[in-house]
């Protein structure tokens, strides 16, 4: 008898289900609550712990009128009529040509305060700093050791660096040292605005980081164009001290 052909057993085939990789979202830092809300101009922004410490524990800091005489130098710096004033006395050691003490009082705000209390402890640690490298210290110098500063408020910071120098060229003149003198910029730019190198230090500290935006703050250059390549190198020159090589 035939016999029934069987049926060849199908397989039945399976899917291959491919895993979809998993997609890790990326942390996102939360931002720190403002310190400061300003409701005027729309801005928020936070200090840093350090510029906290040195806002609320000033280092150095002279909380009575002190008697001029204990001290060596005195520099002072900024409009009594906005406020904004900086007041610095050092002693120097003269056979070391070293600052070795740093005492100051403002009426500036917190980044004013926190910055100057930052640069007395940078000029006076380690035994007081040469007054050649003194000098060269730089705000953004002391903004790295803060932590940094908002953009807005680097203005308010370089007043106890400004304060320095002034109270080290009383050093100078007293000592008769005036080769040392470090004369700040007061060199008129545009004769026909009368625009100097210190309005236009002051723009690029408010912000001000482009020609075009110097000259809509100071009008630099309307009526002199010749003035505007020697405005540009000002303003290259400015961004590199108070923002760093990138301007930032």
């Amino acid at each position: 008898m035939p016999t029934k052909k069987s049926k060849p057993k199908t397989t039945k085939k399976t899917k291959k289900v491919t895993k979809r990789p998993t997609i890790k979202k990326k942390a996102t830092k939360r931002r720190a609550k403002p310190d400061v809300v300003n409701k005027n101009v729309g801005e928020a922004w936070a200090y840093t712990a350090t510029v906290k410490s040195h806002f609320f524990k000033p280092r150095n800091l002279l909380w009575e009128e002190p008697d001029t005489s204990a001290f060596d130098a005195e520099g002072i710096v900024g409009s009594p009529a906005c406020g904004d004033v900086m007041r610095v006395w050092l002693n120097i050691d003269e056979a070391g040509d070293r600052v070795k003490d740093f005492k100051w009082r403002t009426f500036g705000c917190a980044s004013a305060i926190a910055a100057t209390s930052m640069l007395s402890v940078i000029i006076t640690e380690k035994g007081g700093m040469k007054i050649d490298e003194a000098l060269k210290v730089r705000p953004q110098d002391i903004m790295k050791r803060l932590g940094g500063l908002p953009d807005r408020k680097i203005h308010c910071s370089v007043l106890g660096d400004k304060a320095l120098r002034a109270a080290l060229n009383d050093w100078f003149k007293k000592k008769d040292l005036l080769s040392r003198i470090v004369v700040e910029g007061t060199k008129v730019i545009d004769p026909n605005t009368k625009v100097t190198e210190a309005d236009i230090e002051e723009a690029v500290l408010e912000g001000a980081t482009t020609l075009e935006a110097v000259q809509k703050r100071t009008k630099v250059g309307i009526g002199y164009p010749e003035c505007l390549p020697q405005v540009e190198q000002l303003i290259r020159f400015y961004k590199e001290k108070y923002f760093g090589p990138d301007g930032k």
